[in-house]
């Protein structure tokens, strides 16, 4: 009778276990979800499809305006800066996407001077608005995955920003 105790509580210790494991793995996937969607609030308009009028967008936790998109048909984080006069990738990311530089050029950043390339992206699309043949640049000092989405794209819409949310909508004018 006594085997049998000990079976039975070694089992009962084993089930315990294998729940909190399995509990400590589902909340680690949820936080790690939600975080995430505090990043970048704005990640399901990679698979937005054409035709919409407009494009609401909301700011992130940080109060950027964080979306994922498509650089020449390939997913893309961006920020949209409308500082930012081209579409700025960073040299890994325009590796990735097999980007050809067109020249290069000097060019202000709020981190001062750079030296960059010039290159032109033949697609760019972010919810279902798309631009072709769009002026960008290859920039060096920029890290990780993330572009700058600058006024050569955005210049072809009409933009609206309230509070925590940007409205882009087809520019009206020609």
């Amino acid at each position: 009778m006594g085997e049998d105790n000990n079976a039975l509580r070694r089992t009962g210790i084993g089930m315990m276990l294998l729940f909190w494991m399995l509990f400590m793995g589902a909340g680690t996937w949820w936080f790690h979800g939600y975080l995430e969607e505090q990043r970048n609030p704005n990640a399901h308009l990679v698979n937005a499809v054409d035709g919409a009028e407009s494009l609401t967008l909301s700011r992130n936790r940080s109060g950027h305006f964080v979306a994922t998109g498509r650089i020449n048909g390939e997913p893309v984080e961006f920020l949209l800066d409308t500082g930012a006069t081209y579409v700025s990738v960073p040299s890994g990311l325009a590796e990735r996407l097999a980007l050809t530089p067109s020249g290069s050029a000097w060019f202000n950043t709020a981190n001062g001077r750079v030296r960059g390339e010039l290159t032109t992206l033949d697609e760019v699309s972010l919810g279902g608005f798309s631009a072709n043949d769009v002026r960008g640049s290859i920039s060096p000092g920029l890290d990780g995955d993330v572009a700058l989405l600058g006024m050569s794209f955005l210049n072809r819409f009409d933009i609206e920003i309230r509070d925590a949310r940007m409205v882009l909508r087809p520019s009206t004018q020609e």
